[in-house]
């Protein structure tokens, strides 16, 4: 074999990511998101079943933490789907 057929055995192939580091930032965001939904959903229980306890029903258990999951899920989706590849000029 020749000098060049040897060399070019031993190299192995660049592997490339799929996702670029932009989508990855995107994507801890978005899990962070999701993760902070929940935290804030978490609580406001009773330890005596007999005893109603009205903070179950309060703003950030109704509204805001079912906003941010849903924020959340949607920067994920926009993370899988975004194209770091693309070029902005025309």
């Amino acid at each position: 074999m020749s000098k060049k057929n040897k060399n070019s055995l031993q190299q192995k192939p660049q592997q490339e990511f799929i996702f670029q580091r932009k989508n990855y930032i995107l994507m801890f965001i978005g899990l962070g998101l999701i993760a902070l939904g929940y935290i804030l959903m978490a609580g406001g229980g009773s330890d005596d079943p007999n005893v109603f306890n009205p903070e179950i029903f309060n703003f950030r258990r109704i509204r805001l933490a079912p906003t941010l999951v849903l924020i959340g899920l949607g920067i994920e989706v926009y993370a899988i789907l975004a194209n770091p590849h693309k070029s902005k000029s025309k």
